[in-house]
């Protein structure tokens, strides 16, 4: 049976949300659609989902609470990724080995941080092919 889901939609608060899209469309080159007004909407790299325990975290959406989350760029070679974004100028912290990967993150243009890291942990997709 297929199943209902057919994808994922984050949302990423800024608060230099123009700086931000610019960096997304320009320094990371992920394709986009124009919403209209120049709300762009970026096409993500297939992505997987990690459940992990925190007790009662959650962040107001309106009236509900949904679930509190962290985002992370995968990559499959942290210091080629690091290389290349140097190369367009973003700075990325020093690399720390975690027991599942190694993780960086790097700034946004409004300031907010955004992780990246090179999983060492089986893969739920497919990995990317050169």
């Amino acid at each position: 049976m297929p199943s209902m889901i057919q994808g994922a939609h984050f949302l990423l608060y800024s608060t230099d949300p123009e700086a931000d899209r610019v960096f997304l469309r320009d320094v990371l080159s992920f394709r986009y659609v124009d919403a209209g007004h120049g709300w762009l909407i970026f096409a993500l790299p297939p992505a997987e989902l990690a459940v992990h325990p925190v007790g009662s975290a959650s962040v107001p959406a309106g009236s509900q609470k949904l679930a509190a989350a962290e985002f992370y760029l995968m990559c499959d070679d942290l210091p080629s990724t690091v290389a290349d974004l140097a190369s367009k100028g973003v700075t990325c912290t020093e690399p720390q080995q975690q027991r599942w990967g190694i993780t960086t993150s790097l700034r946004l243009p409004s300031g907010a941080g955004l992780g990246l890291y090179e999983p060492r942990h089986p893969l739920a997709i497919e990995p990317r092919t050169a």
